[in-house]
């Protein structure tokens, strides 16, 4: 069975870093984008980042300058590196496995992990 599990999540405070990781079992990362996701409380899911298959990588607005996203296919293990986090970045953060990158929509993904929870307070 395909699976994604999702790590690194923490408290942090406004200013500080975390690095999030996404391990795949199953399969390896060379055909699918892996996409970045959060989820506040009550409020809707939202794009974060995504990496293709080849090292392209996206990111929302709000994220730029401050989060990026990596992947070592050796491990089959995709990084979101999270700097400057600010209160507005909490969330539970999930990673889906898709045929192609989006940060708009979650239609494409095929696979989810069961999220992290980041909190970023002082």
């Amino acid at each position: 069975q395909v699976q994604l599990v999702e790590s690194g999540g923490g408290l942090v405070q406004p200013g500080g870093s975390l690095r999030l990781s996404c391990a795949a079992s199953e399969f390896t990362l060379d055909a699918y984008a892996i996409g970045w996701f959060r989820q506040a409380a009550g409020k809707e899911r939202e794009g974060v980042s995504c990496i293709t298959s080849g090292g392209s990588t996206f990111y929302t607005d709000s994220v730029k300058g401050r989060f990026t996203v990596s992947s070592d296919n050796a491990k089959n293990t995709v990084y979101l590196q999270m700097n400057s986090l600010k209160p507005e970045d909490t969330g539970v953060y999930y990673c889906g496995a898709a045929l192609f990158c989006s940060t708009k929509d979650y239609s494409g993904y095929d696979y989810w992990g069961q999220g992290t929870q980041v909190t970023v307070s002082s």
